[in-house]
């Protein structure tokens, strides 16, 4: 069964170009794993401070592979240095 995510990071302020940076980095890289369907980050124009992941993997254990890989656990322990808030939600796609 598919999962579909959408993480939000609120950078702290003067973080901004950082967290960007950082986000930046998982995107060539996730996109080539296996399993990934879909892998796009936004920055919100009316407010550039928030970032919006949204992805798509094949399944649980695709999911679970990507939270396994290098590149993942290189974001994961430098994230909160630039980040005030971060929250995330499972999506159905309707239709």
């Amino acid at each position: 069964m598919e999962i579909t995510k959408k993480v939000v990071f609120v950078a702290k302020g003067e973080y901004i170009v950082e967290l960007k940076a950082l986000l930046e980095t998982m995107i060539k890289a996730s996109r080539e794993e296996d399993g990934c369907l879909l892998y796009n980050i936004y920055q919100l124009k009316n407010k550039p401070i928030e970032f919006v992941v949204v992805e798509t993997w094949e399944n649980e254990d695709k999911l679970k592979g990507h939270q396994n890989t290098p590149h993942y656990k290189y974001y994961k322990a430098n994230f909160e240095q630039f980040t005030a808030d971060k929250y995330s939600d499972e999506m159905n796609i309707l239709g």
